[in-house]
C-alpha cells in the first residue's frame, strides 16, 4: 500500500474541513453539509479505485 494514498485522503479530509468550517461559519450550513458529501464520495471513488486493484491482484495470484 502506498503512503501517498493516506496523505491524499488526508489532504481531501482537510481541505474539505476548512471548506466546511469557513461555510458553517458564514451562515451556509446546507452548502456545507453539501461540499461534506462531495469530499466523502471523493474520497469513496479513490478507495474504491485501490480495492478494484487489491481485488485484481488476488485474482492474478491465484489464477482465478
Amino acid at each position: 500500500m502506498n503512503i501517498d494514498l493516506l496523505f491524499k485522503i488526508a489532504g481531501i479530509g482537510i481541505i474539505i474541513a476548512v471548506i466546511h468550517q469557513i461555510l458553517s461559519k458564514a451562515g451556509r450550513e446546507d452548502q456545507a453539509m453539501m461540499v461534506t458529501l462531495a469530499g466523502m464520495v471523493i474520497v469513496l471513488t479513490v478507495v474504491i479505485k485501490e480495492i478494484s486493484s487489491l481485488f485484481q491482484t488476488v485474482r492474478t495470484v491465484f489464477n482465478l
